[in-house]
């Protein structure tokens, strides 16, 4: 592992710093103990990456998530993901070095701590899962950031024209600029530059939220009466029996999706300071993170179901639940767009590290995927740029665009990816990490629950995903490719 990392190290994937000599002894103060550059995240900064990446696209969709679940099982069920959110990370914090949370040796990557504590196949998986859902998520992104972009559009033709116009507006255009953007920005050489861009991010995550949670709350101050159940949409009134239970699934697989952070959570661990401990230090971050977002989340999802009711819409700042005024609607999704324009980053960097390590590593000798070519921007100073980082990375970028054109689906989707990300990352692997870390004896007690939490989120994820998929594929069946999507 040791000679993998200074390979690593050599060829820079997530680092642009490269062929660095060792740290002389007057340099040490320098360097980590890996040998690296010191690291100087902070519980603030990444508690802004928590941030961006969990107060994400998911708010959207809450208020819908709760009408299809109800007053009873949607907060419940919120509170359920917040602590099993919680309670994994902070497994996973621990194993960010091995053998011991303190003094073990760094591991870069969720697939690095894996290796070092389960290795064999299950290392693999953990990179088909981790790394499929990061696409999964990118694509995501791209839709939900268009629709918010075309969401401007559409309230001021609105406001001028009257609510009952149609006001159709094409996405595609706004991908495209999304797409543009994204390939400026996937030129930054790794995660330990994109603070600047999380903490924005996360800042237009809360304005887009208070936003939301300010109108819904004015709606039912004003004396909105939306049709509100213990039990969410009624069978026979709102939907038929077989459209309850598969939106019952689908609401659970969108929860799931938005409280998704642990495919970046070691990527995140990596940028922190040495002091204090890095565990401890992700520990406090995952804590201000989850506990901050589940506040909004219950703001959010239980005022506007509140606003809406059982009508609510799949996404209540696009969805046209409010159109006036319509000045602060636009906010709200140049709010968004921008915060999902970080939040790709984030959700991204960790899948373009591991392809140009991976790269690196089987052409070691070759300029063009190892080779950076420093030069100076006005103002900024000195920086750098890779051919193959510049190449790849602009293709990935255009991929994502045109599979989020071909599947312009909102919630569907992200029930999907919730399902696929949240057992795996989330749960399993955290906790197969402890067992084998903290060397608890197998059908002890504590065992034994642990296995019983896996085992039924498992089964949680099964059926989220189960929804989902019956959801896609009820848009396929539905979806005309010319036609104009904005919904």
């Amino acid at each position: 592992m040791g000679n993998e990392r200074d390979q690593f190290h050599k060829n820079g994937s997530l680092y642009v710093e490269h062929n660095l000599e060792a740290p002389q002894n007057g340099d040490l103060k320098n360097f980590d103990d890996d040998g690296r550059p010191k690291r100087t995240g902070t519980v603030i900064t990444a508690s802004a990456h928590i941030i961006t990446a969990v107060i994400g696209s998911g708010v959207l969709s809450l208020a819908w998530a709760i009408a299809q679940l109800g007053w009873v099982a949607g907060p419940a069920v919120l509170l359920a993901f917040s602590f099993i959110t919680f309670f994994t990370s902070t497994l996973l914090a621990d194993a960010y070095r091995a053998p011991g949370p303190v003094t073990g040796t760094r591991n870069y990557t969720y697939m690095d701590v894996v290796n070092a504590h389960l290795g064999g196949f299950k290392v693999k998986l953990c990179g088909l899962a981790q790394y499929s859902n990061l696409v999964g998520i990118t694509i995501g992104y791209t839709i939900t950031a268009s629709i918010s972009m075309v969401a401007v559009k559409r309230s001021n033709c609105f406001h001028k024209h009257g609510h009952h116009v149609k006001c159709n507006i094409s996405n595609y255009p706004f991908m495209i600029i999304f797409a543009v953007i994204q390939i400026l920005l996937s030129q930054i050489p790794n995660f330990h530059e994109l603070s600047w861009l999380s903490i924005m991010a996360a800042v237009m995550s809360f304005a887009y939220s208070a936003i939301g949670l300010g109108l819904s709350l004015a709606k039912v101050i004003g004396g909105a009466h939306a049709r509100t159940t213990l039990t969410g949409v009624t069978v026979g009134v709102d939907v038929s029996g077989s459209e309850k239970v598969w939106r019952t699934f689908q609401a659970i697989g969108d929860i799931a999706f938005a409280y998704a952070y642990s495919t970046v959570l070691v990527e995140i661990q990596d940028t922190l300071r040495s002091h204090p401990p890095e565990n401890k230090a992700m520990k406090r971050a995952s804590g201000v993170g989850v506990s901050t977002t589940t506040l909004f989340y219950f703001l959010c999802g239980c005022l506007g179901y509140a606003a809406f009711g059982n009508n609510a819409p799949g996404n209540f700042l696009t969805g046209f639940g409010f159109y006036e005024p319509f000045w602060l609607i636009d906010v709200a999704n140049v709010c968004i767009a921008i915060h999902l324009i970080g939040a790709y980053q984030v959700f991204a960097q960790p899948l373009f590290g591991f392809v140009e390590k991976r790269c690196g590593e089987k052409w070691p000798e070759s300029n063009f995927i190892n080779k950076e070519h420093a030069f100076k921007v006005p103002f900024l100073g000195t920086s750098s740029i890779n051919m193959f980082r510049l190449v790849w990375r602009t293709i990935y970028v255009i991929i994502t665009a045109v599979l989020a054109m071909i599947f312009p689906f909102f919630n569907d989707f992200l029930g999907l990816i919730g399902a696929g990300s949240f057992y795996p990352l989330t749960v399993y692997f955290p906790i197969e990490i402890h067992i084998a870390q903290a060397k608890i004896p197998k059908y002890s007690f504590t065992w034994i629950w642990l296995k019983i939490l896996s085992w039924a989120c498992l089964v949680v994820s099964l059926v989220a995903a189960a929804g989902s998929i019956q959801g896609l594929s009820q848009d396929v069946k539905t979806y005309k490719p010319f036609k104009v999507q904005n919904e």
